[in-house]
C-alpha cells in the first residue's frame, strides 16, 4: 500500500504542475495574441456586416500586407474609436483613382484586383492620388460608396495611417486559437488528473496509518 501511495504522489506532483502550465500558457497566449470585436458600421460590407464579431490577431503594422483587414485607432479620427478597414496601399506606393465608380483602384499605375468590394464597385467616393509615406498604410472599406475611410482625410499624410495605429489583423479562420484553447482544456484535464492522484495518495496514506494503528501488516 505504501508503494501505491508513493506512485500516486509522484503522479500528482508531475501531472498537476504540468497541466497547470499547459492551461495557464494557453490562457496567457490567447489573451495576449487574440481579441474579438463587433463590427459597428456598414463600411466593410459585404465582407463584414454590422453586428458581426471578428477575431483580431495582434500584430504590428509592418507585418500586414495588402488585402489584409486590420483594426486600427487614431486620435482625431472616428472619436478615437477603433475601426476595421482593408489595406490597399503600402509605404512607398502610389494609390490613385480619378473619380467615378466604374474604374479600378490603381496602385503604382496598375489596376488592383478587388473581388471583395460591394457590387464590384471599387470606388464611388472622392478622387484621390496618394503617395503613401514609408511606415504608413492606406486603407479603405469594402463598401466604397459608403465608407468614411482614408480617402476623406487627405490633409493628414494623404489620409494614410501609421504602423503604430494598427491594433491587429482580422483572421477569418479560427483553427489556431481553437487548437490552443483545446490544448488548454487538455491541460486542465491533466491538472485535474494530478489532483485526483494527490487525493488518492492522501487516502492511501490515511488507510495505511489506520492499519498500522490496528496492528495490521502493511502490504507494499
Amino acid at each position: 500500500m505504501g508503494g501505491r501511495a508513493r506512485r500516486l504522489g509522484w503522479a500528482a506532483w508531475v501531472l498537476g504542475p504540468l497541466g497547470l502550465v499547459g492551461l495557464l500558457g494557453s490562457v496567457v497566449w490567447l489573451g495576449s495574441t487574440y481579441r474579438s470585436v463587433t463590427v459597428s458600421s456598414s463600411g466593410m460590407t459585404p465582407t463584414y456586416a454590422i453586428g458581426d464579431r471578428v477575431f483580431i490577431e495582434r500584430v504590428d503594422g509592418d507585418e500586414v500586407r495588402r488585402g489584409d483587414v486590420v483594426l486600427y485607432s487614431l486620435p482625431g479620427r472616428y472619436r478615437g474609436q477603433p475601426v476595421v478597414q482593408r489595406v490597399v496601399g503600402l509605404g512607398g506606393e502610389r494609390v490613385a483613382h480619378e473619380g467615378g465608380a466604374s474604374g479600378p483602384t490603381l496602385v503604382n499605375g496598375r489596376a488592383l484586383a478587388e473581388p471583395y468590394v460591394k457590387d464590384g464597385v471599387a470606388n464611388g467616393g472622392p478622387p484621390y492620388d496618394v503617395r503613401v509615406p514609408r511606415g504608413r498604410l492606406f486603407l479603405m472599406g469594402d463598401h466604397r460608396a459608403n465608407s468614411n475611410d482614408n480617402r476623406y482625410f487627405a490633409d493628414d499624410h494623404g489620409g494614410s495611417v501609421p504602423f503604430d495605429a494598427v491594433d491587429g489583423r482580422v483572421v477569418d479562420g479560427v483553427a489556431r486559437p481553437v487548437a490552443v484553447a483545446v490544448g488548454g482544456l487538455a491541460g486542465l484535464g491533466v491538472a485535474l488528473t494530478g489532483l485526483g492522484c494527490g487525493i488518492a495518495a492522501a487516502t492511501e496514506r490515511r488507510r495505511a496509518a489506520h492499519l498500522r494503528m490496528a496492528g495490521w501488516a502493511i502490504p507494499q
